[in-house]
């Protein structure tokens, strides 16, 4: 039947008793099937774990610069891992790391919040921030719809403007008459 109707005959459940075959176009299903994984993987969302390293004796510049590229990060969607780096002596005052930590997860709070709180692996202290309240096309929407609404709060207040100054234009004339 499958040759007369020029199509394929495709064994589905061959465990079954008896085996279970079906009358298809193989090739059209096999195409069927990549172009389904293909938009499903499209659709998925790829979480990127970036990372940021800090030295317990890191400057007020450096530590600034670095952060806002943590900020950066975060409002992009990524998950960002802060890493401290100890080296020599360094790993017997753990408390200096956590307190960089701290600053880090304080300085941004508003676009992100503390996944994996602070924890000692050796010779390095690590911290797992996620985006927070809201991702980057989040708060691009948001902001557009503030943006929208001021400026119609902003046409409301001038045509309240408009209108009293024309009240006050109309009681002068009839003052004057």
């Amino acid at each position: 039947m499958a040759q007369e109707m020029d199509l394929d005959l495709v064994e589905v459940a061959g465990q079954a008793t008896p085996p279970v075959c079906r009358i298809m176009d193989y090739g059209k299903f096999k195409y069927e099937q990549s172009q389904k994984a293909k938009e499903s993987r499209k659709k998925s969302t790829h979480i990127l774990v970036k990372e940021m390293k800090y030295r317990p004796k890191i400057g007020v510049g450096d530590f600034n610069t670095k952060t806002r590229k943590v900020e950066e990060f975060l409002k992009e969607g990524s998950k960002v891992k802060v890493t401290i780096m100890f080296r020599g002596r360094e790993t017997q005052h753990p408390e200096l790391g956590t307190r960089i930590l701290e600053n880090v997860a304080e300085a941004v709070e508003e676009v992100g919040h503390i996944e994996v709180y602070p924890e000692q692996e050796g010779r390095n202290m690590t911290m797992v921030l996620v985006p927070g309240k809201a991702t980057r096309k989040q708060r691009e929407v948001v902001e557009k719809l503030q943006a929208e609404t001021n400026e119609e709060e902003i046409l409301e207040e001038q045509e309240e403007i408009n209108e009293s100054e024309d009240t006050e234009i109309q009681d002068a004339v009839n003052e004057e008459s």
